[in-house]
């Protein structure tokens, strides 16, 4: 059986086990959040790289349009200047330049309606992403107002659970409370069971001697510890 000091010292590690989790749980949730806030800012990215695309095909449709209608202007100005002509090499020049242009434009309207079909592509992808994009970030959002709430909850755990812990401080004799918090600073736990000859913390075989001293009964200035792990350990029957 541990000594009355051990049990006071395995009541303040269930103690404090239970308070370092709800800090470990506590410090997370600005990680986690941010974490969510990336995949926002991602997703947003996404919708905004996509509005681009489309942004870049309306401008480059546009040009076209402006040079169609460069061409359409040219081409009625040497329509005119054909009529008025009265030499026929003049004639058959113009000829010649309303030929170019008019295969100019020919072109051009090839290339506008490639860009139309690419513009209703492009809005039909935009569309279909951004509306799965927007729920992704309606989730997302929802997520973080979890995280806020789980903060708040924990904030209030861990005021108890640091009362708790400083409660069971109370009775442990200061010898004792020392020798806990060197162990408890190498890692939890700090109080750990030898069974079998070896440390409940560690897993290494203990010498003879710490396990006969930890067989003995544990004084409140004197106690066992692991000639391994430094860990303070008793004798559990």
């Amino acid at each position: 059986m541990p000594s009355p000091t051990i049990e006071l010292l395995l009541i303040l590690q269930d103690r404090d086990t239970k308070r370092h989790g709800i800090e470990a749980q506590l410090k997370a949730v600005p990680r986690e959040i941010a974490a969510v806030e990336q995949r926002i800012a991602a997703e947003k990215a996404a919708i905004d790289a996509a509005k681009g695309e489309l942004r870049e095909l309306e401008s480059k449709k546009k040009l076209l349009e402006t040079e169609i209608g460069s061409a359409e202007t040219q081409l009625g100005k040497y329509r005119t200047q054909q009529l008025s002509v009265k030499k026929n090499d003049e004639y058959q020049a113009l000829g010649h330049e309303i030929e170019n242009v008019q295969k100019q434009i020919d072109e051009l309207e090839i290339r506008e309606l490639e860009a139309m079909y690419a513009i209703d592509g492009a809005r039909k992808r935009f569309s279909a992403a951004e509306a799965t994009l927007k729920q992704n970030i309606v989730g997302h959002e929802a997520r973080i107002r979890t995280l806020g709430e789980r903060d708040a909850t924990f904030s209030v755990e861990l005021k108890a659970a640091q009362a708790d812990a400083a409660a069971a401080r109370a009775p442990v004799p200061e010898p004792a409370l020392e020798a806990y918090d060197r162990a408890a600073g190498r890692g939890m736990p700090a109080v750990v069971a030898i069974r079998g000859g070896k440390c409940g913390g560690c897993h290494l075989k203990v010498s003879s001697e710490v396990e006969s001293a930890a067989r003995g009964k544990s004084t409140d200035t004197e106690f066992a510890l692991c000639d391994q792990c430094g860990k303070m350990v008793y004798w559990e029957s």
